[in-house]
């Protein structure tokens, strides 16, 4: 597809904002969002109070992404999920060796 189209469809909107969670999800009837899709939820509101989950049946328009966004978008997502990787999961400090300069010493406490 190299034009963009776009669908009008009905969505169900749910927003919860209490103690243990707070989240808003978006259940597209009969939809389903691709890479480099993207959603816009007609007339939802922003703001629930503190304390309350609400529902919403509101409609959405989904923009079908072309075929060069969604490649666009997987190649993004790839560079950023490899991103992670040099992220050091070990669960000690790195070692200090002399190569990385003078040690520093913490200063005295006198008791």
């Amino acid at each position: 597809m190299i034009f963009r189209r776009t669908i009008e469809v009905p969505c169900t909107v749910e927003i919860e904002n209490t103690f243990d969670s707070l989240h808003a999800h978006v259940d597209l009837h009969g939809v389903k969002v691709a890479p480099g899709d993207s959603v816009i939820v007609h007339g939802a509101p922003t703001v629930v109070p503190h304390g309350e989950r609400q529902v919403f049946e509101r409609r959405a328009t989904v923009v079908r992404a072309t075929i060069f966004d969604r490649l666009f978008a997987k190649a993004e997502g790839y560079a950023e999920l490899t991103d992670l990787f040099e992220v050091g999961f070990e669960g000690h400090p790195p070692e200090i060796r002399e190569s990385d300069g003078p040690a520093r010493r913490a200063p005295a406490h006198d008791a």
